[in-house]
């Protein structure tokens, strides 16, 4: 790799910016790419397939083409609001993907360290914590604690950011009566049908580790659906 190309990218991993390399395989020569900026003119033939290959997070030969392509993506965020059991299984399964995970819940006997190790945790409401979370349009938010008083608050925050994923733990009678309260509360139907909720792809599951390979599952296939 030419040391100008691993400086840039040293510099870009430091700044946690998202990248790819891309190898030119005949002559050895790498490139960097990130969204929105102009390639080089000796591969900027092949931008489309450079940019379809980061959106949707392929690494590898680009077909037709001497190109390998390596990508470089921030961890996607996941704001959990409410330190129950599903929550603690997520958490496990997640370890070998590519989250950033926040435990929100101001109840500090369910939300502490032991029960999730090495996560972090904010012991506060939702309106208090999100404002220490930056929270946006790249945070996927799953709301599990059944109660509106805290639920509720956050599913508001989220839409108004624009969340690409919000899911809500609860039968299809409590989503419906949640839909509702958020529409009293300004928000159109329109914008409620955005909700995962019940939340998970239907597995069939029932116990809590199954519920949590449900969500897991959603939003995986949610990450590659926005790109």
């Amino acid at each position: 790799m030419q040391k100008e190309i691993l400086q840039q990218v040293l510099l870009l991993k430091k700044e946690k910016k998202e990248f790819a390399i891309v190898t030119d395989l005949q002559t050895s020569l790498n490139y960097i790419y990130q969204p929105g900026t102009v390639l080089s003119d000796k591969i900027q033939l092949e931008q489309k397939k450079i940019e379809h290959a980061f959106q949707a997070r392929t690494n590898g030969m680009l077909e037709g083409t001497e190109l390998f392509i390596e990508n470089y993506h921030r961890p996607i965020q996941v704001v959990i609001v409410g330190a129950v059991h599903i929550a603690q299984y997520f958490c496990e399964y997640a370890k070998h993907l590519n989250f950033e995970i926040t435990i929100i819940d101001p109840r500090g006997y369910f939300a502490s360290a032991k029960r999730f190790p090495d996560i972090k945790i904010i012991n506060e409401w939702p309106n208090e914590a999100l404002t220490k979370v930056n929270i946006d349009h790249n945070t996927a938010l799953i709301a599990l604690t059944h109660d509106p008083k805290i639920d509720d608050p956050a599913i508001q925050y989220a839409l108004k950011v624009k969340c690409f994923y919000i899911g809500a733990l609860g039968s299809k009678k409590t989503h419906e009566n949640r839909c509702e309260r958020l529409e009293k509360a300004g928000f159109s139907r329109e914008i409620t049908s955005q909700i995962h909720g019940p939340i998970g792809i239907k597995l069939g599951g029932r116990s809590a580790p199954e519920i949590a390979l449900s969500v897991v599952s959603q939003l995986v296939s949610e990450v590659y659906k926005r790109k």
